[in-house]
């Protein structure tokens, strides 16, 4: 039985307009889309097929353009959703961009500067592995920057992504959600793993033992950013397959309603 991806769209999004606490949402619950993993595979390679489908009228009709954002703790699947979502997609009309720590010449520049050159073009899906929100986060956290400046940040991310939004963008934002217990558990293959030490980073044991000042900063940030036109979704995450079929579905349901079609035959 095909998924209903309106209920999962709605079961996923993060309520706005409301502080959202985040220790109440279960990283291995699944009441979003109640079912296994056998079945959560199958309909991930037909949703795929589908996404393939509508990638190809995307970049065929260039008209429209959407950004995905993909966040959460390290470990919590950016890069795995990423590989196994957009698996078989014309590379010509899908990018990726992760955001690492900020260059000199970014350094140089407003803190959206590198975000906004790299927003999508007409026919595009930009993904963005992190992004501009490391700036209420991880900047927030390491206390880079004083309080004052990274509270006036949400709303200038708020405007931005209204304007962008208002320029024809489609933004779809994640926050894959892993449990403490979870990323150890991964941090710990890294180490222990061959084919993974190149993803090993001394750097993200220091990180994970500010887990709880992270979520607060992460509650904070969904709460107050989330829009119609630029809204959060919440995926349990240590079930990788489930975070995939989750991404999946919501992707594929946005991308539906956009419409799509292809070009008319041109006039002879």
């Amino acid at each position: 039985m095909p998924p209903d991806l309106d209920r999962v769209e709605r079961a996923c999004r993060v309520p706005q307009g409301r502080a959202f606490e985040l220790d109440r949402l279960d990283p291995r619950g699944r009441r979003a889309w109640d079912i296994g993993k056998d079945d959560a595979e199958k309909a991930g390679d037909e949703l795929r097929d589908e996404l393939r489908r509508l990638q190809r009228m995307l970049y065929a009709g260039h008209r429209h353009k959407v950004l995905v954002v993909l966040q959460g703790m390290d470990t919590s699947g950016k890069d795995g959703t990423i590989q196994n979502v957009f698996r078989g997609v014309n590379p010509q009309g899908v990018e990726v961009v992760s955001f690492k720590a900020p260059s000199a010449e970014e350094l140089d520049h407003d803190y959206l500067w590198r975000a906004h050159r790299r927003t999508p073009e007409r026919g595009k899906i930009m993904i963005w592995n992190r992004s501009h929100y490391e700036d209420v986060l991880a900047v927030r956290v390491r206390k880079l920057v004083p309080p004052g400046t990274w509270k006036r940040r949400y709303r200038h991310i708020a405007e931005f992504e209204r304007m962008l939004a208002d320029e024809g963008v489609t933004i779809l934002k994640f926050f894959l959600h892993i449990s403490k217990a979870e990323q150890k558990t991964r941090l710990d293959a890294r180490r222990e793993d061959p084919e993974r030490y190149w993803k090993h980073n001394p750097n993200d044991l220091k990180e994970s033992k500010r887990w709880d000042d992270y979520m607060k900063a992460y509650a904070e940030a969904l709460s107050r950013t989330g829009a119609p036109w630029a809204p959060w979704y919440a995926i349990p995450s240590d079930r990788k397959w489930y975070r995939n079929a989750l991404v999946l579905a919501i992707l594929v349901g946005r991308l539906r309603g956009l419409k799509l079609r292809y070009p008319p035959r041109p006039r002879a």
